[in-house]
């Protein structure tokens, strides 16, 4: 898995747990059957966690109480390569040769931030699995299917995967599990085997890991959900809401100055004349 040497001694409590693997010099932490995430002392030692800041409804795509921005993650490469190497590590540790993932197969839209960049250091295939009329050519189709935010359909294009692939699928997030069943159905109806499902967060309490296992009376409960920030690390104090009421949610270019981003917060705030 993953090695990770750091001299800070946080007091970071992961969440409830069974059992723990050692590793190296980190720990990954059995959460349930089939699940396992990253212990959350090495989320917050590496960064990951002060990468994540949260939203609320005013100011996100979508009427969620949180809505967790990984753009954080990609703007800082010392994150942003700490979480690569989390699955990088996990999947190049595999068993044996015949047991290692064939290709990885990442979710629209923010499942591309990461996969290609895993594949490529793994030297595999990344598949993208589109939401309906993003993509040309001849596609195979999941069906609708609902999540916590809407109704949707996802395609992937033709021959993209095969019966003798091992697919690891990668999304940003893991809420109510919709979206991740739409792609564990998608490689089942094409012969292929799902490795192992991943996601860089977890929302522990729409038990999204928990749905997948139980799916059609436990049609996928043996195949492994791996994740690495538990959204409870996160904590409270990454909420970026503006400072103030008179920040709109959609700032105008030639407005830009009239707004900063707050020194100590890192809120945006209407700039003090």
């Amino acid at each position: 898995y993953y090695y990770y040497d750091d001299d800070d001694d946080d007091d970071a409590t992961p969440s409830t747990t069974t059992t723990t693997t050692t590793i190296t010099a980190g720990v990954v932490l059995k959460k349930g059957p089939n699940h396992e995430c990253c212990d959350q002392t090495f989320v917050k030692n590496a960064g990951i966690a002060t990468c994540l800041p949260w939203y609320g409804p005013r100011f996100s795509p979508h009427d969620v109480p949180n809505f967790y921005d990984v753009s954080g993650i990609c703007e800082n490469p010392k994150a942003f390569k700490a979480v690569v190497d989390v699955f990088v590590e996990r999947y190049e540790k595999s068993s044996s040769e015949t047991d290692k993932p064939t290709k990885i197969a990442g979710f629209d839209a923010r499942g591309f931030l990461f996969g290609p960049t895993i594949a490529t250091r793994l030297g595999i295939p990344f598949v993208m699995i589109r939401k309906a009329g993003k993509l040309p050519g001849v596609l195979v189709s999941s069906g609708e299917y609902v999540t916590e935010y809407s109704t949707d359909e996802t395609v992937m294009r033709f021959g993209a995967i095969n019966e003798s692939d091992r697919v690891v699928l990668i999304d940003d997030l893991i809420a109510t599990g919709g979206t991740a069943l739409a792609g564990f159905e998608l490689c089942d109806q094409l012969g292929a085997r799902v490795h192992e499902f991943a996601a860089m967060i977890e929302l522990p309490f729409l038990n999204g890991v928990k749905k997948i296992h139980e799916y059609k009376n436990g049609k996928f409960k043996d195949v492994p959900c791996f994740t690495v920030v538990d959204s409870l690390t996160i904590g409270e104090d990454m909420g970026r809401d503006p400072i103030g009421d008179d920040v709109p949610r959609i700032v105008k270019a030639e407005e830009v100055k009239l707004y900063e981003l707050d020194s100590e917060s890192g809120k945006v705030r209407r700039r003090r004349m």
